[in-house]
């Protein structure tokens, strides 16, 4: 359950992290976990079904960016998805929980590739918007290894086009345009997610967020779930049918009438060019906020 306090920093805020919620030895079976993934992906040469690749990656050296549905590839992701004090969370928030699907996100050291601003709303509009993301951190998040930024109260202002120059959906903002025509964001506000291994963070679905590149020497691999309300119903629909779709409840009664909220809506079509995840999402935005590895690798031209 949360206190008073959690409960009105995460109205205000659009976010919170939450202590001690898994145990170690659930971390560590975590890591082992993903350890293995990470190592069966030297023999992947492409992004597929389950991993999204760094760009700098080999076969003698994997590095991967993001395992895709993580919970539908090891029971220790399907466990961590609908961990009881994480549910029990999400509830006191909503009343009922239905969960969506997942990514573990891994910002190696040194390299970890970073997140553009962005809104998860921006990709699953649903009836409502009581929809958050939960996320894991396997590793202690510190200022220099690449955490989860969220501006406070974002999630009560507006949706942000993340359409790229070609006018397709390519999952980022344009930070260029975010203080134009008076209702702009202040990026300088962004306060960091930060917290010791097993602590989560919960973030509202219209929080602006992103993330920088790791360049430091330590690890940041954060699994992520989504979930929403029993009530809040995909404006994209469902394509596994109403069976599936309840099959995912977790918290609260199944119900047909989904609750109808006036909230800001902009569908992500046409579709993006690249698919696959955030990260071949945004390839096509043209722009960048944060540095990439690459970038920082490159010798500066003499004046």
């Amino acid at each position: 359950m949360l206190s008073a306090a959690q409960h009105a920093a995460y109205d205000r805020d659009g976010f919170i992290v939450v202590p001690n919620v898994f145990s170690a030895a659930e971390i560590d079976e975590l890591r082992r976990v993903t350890d293995e993934f990470v190592r069966n992906a030297a023999s992947v040469s492409a992004n597929d079904e389950i991993y999204d690749l760094e760009d700098s990656h080999s076969p003698t050296e994997p590095r991967v960016r993001r395992l895709k549905a993580p919970h539908l590839h090891h029971p220790a992701y399907f466990r961590a998805s609908r961990n009881h004090n994480a549910v029990a969370i999400l509830k006191d928030l909503w009343g009922s929980v239905r969960f969506d699907t997942g990514k573990l996100n891994m910002k190696s050291a040194g390299y970890g590739a970073p997140v553009e601003w962005h809104q998860d709303w921006a990709f699953y509009p649903h009836t409502n918007d009581d929809l958050a993301a939960v996320g894991i951190m396997l590793d202690d998040m510190t200022m220099e290894n690449g955490p989860m930024l969220v501006v406070p109260g974002s999630h009560k202002g507006p949706i942000w086009d993340h359409h790229g120059p070609n006018g397709r959906f390519c999952g980022a903002m344009d930070p260029a345009n975010l203080a134009k025509g008076g209702g702009g964001i202040d990026l300088s506000k962004a306060m960091p997610c930060l917290g010791k291994a097993g602590s989560i963070t919960v973030h509202h679905v219209r929080a602006v967020h992103g993330s920088a590149t790791n360049f430091s020497g330590r690890e940041r691999r954060f699994l992520l779930f989504q979930y929403r309300a029993a009530d809040a119903w995909p404006l994209l629909g469902f394509p596994g049918g109403i069976e599936k779709f309840d099959e995912l409840l977790l918290a609260g009664a199944p119900t047909l009438e989904p609750r109808l909220a006036p909230v800001p809506v902009r569908l992500p079509l046409p579709a993006a060019e690249h698919q696959g995840s955030i990260y071949e999402n945004q390839r096509a935005s043209g722009r960048r906020y944060f540095e990439t590895a690459a970038a920082a690798l490159q010798p500066v031209a003499a004046e």
